[in-house]
């Protein structure tokens, strides 16, 4: 499986910004397509999951009600819209899929996408 990440950027506090993770790879609706987030001298941490058809949903604590996963299987892509950004959530944001929903608890999802860089300024 390969990942591919983009739609990072420079934000202002209380921006929005969506970010991209283009997927491919053989039985890729098997996956559980997750965000993780790490920031400079940070471990890195789960953000959000999805399955492909939307039916199981996760979400860190400190993003829920603010950050949303969507995916679009025609096109191979998931999503992670992110809005009302606090500074507090700068750092690189990671793609990464796993035949099973325990990445979010392990970290450690078979694949990962290189990632983007979300910087938002106060």
């Amino acid at each position: 499986v390969q990942l591919v990440e983009s739609g990072g950027d420079l934000v202002q506090t209380g921006g929005s910004l969506r970010l991209s993770c283009w997927a491919s790879g053989p039985g890729l609706s098997r996956y559980t397509m997750d965000w993780f987030r790490q920031a400079p001298g940070k471990e890195r941490e789960f953000v959000a999951a999805s399955t492909w058809s939307g039916g199981n949903i996760y979400y860190a604590n400190a993003v829920k009600g603010r950050f949303t996963i969507s995916t679009d299987y025609a096109k191979n892509t998931v999503y992670l819209q992110m809005d009302s950004l606090k500074p507090e959530d700068t750092a690189r944001y990671y793609c990464a899929a796993d035949l099973t929903a325990r990445a979010m608890e392990t970290g450690r999802p078979s694949y990962w996408g290189q990632g983007t860089q979300v910087t938002v300024s106060s």
